[in-house]
């Protein structure tokens, strides 16, 4: 059987995860728009002269 403090030790250990996995996918996300900003910067130009 187990006991409260191993229960809450597993769900604190799946939070910790899924903010690890969270703050990779938004390192990755800004990273992403810095490499992209230039392209990114032509298309918004291009969209708002028309």
């Amino acid at each position: 059987m187990h006991t409260l403090d191993e229960r809450r030790g597993r769900a604190g250990q799946a939070l910790a995860e899924y903010a690890l996995v969270l703050a990779m996918v938004a390192i990755i996300v800004v990273v992403i728009v810095l490499f992209l900003s230039g392209k990114l910067q032509v298309v918004v130009d291009a969209i708002g002269s028309r």
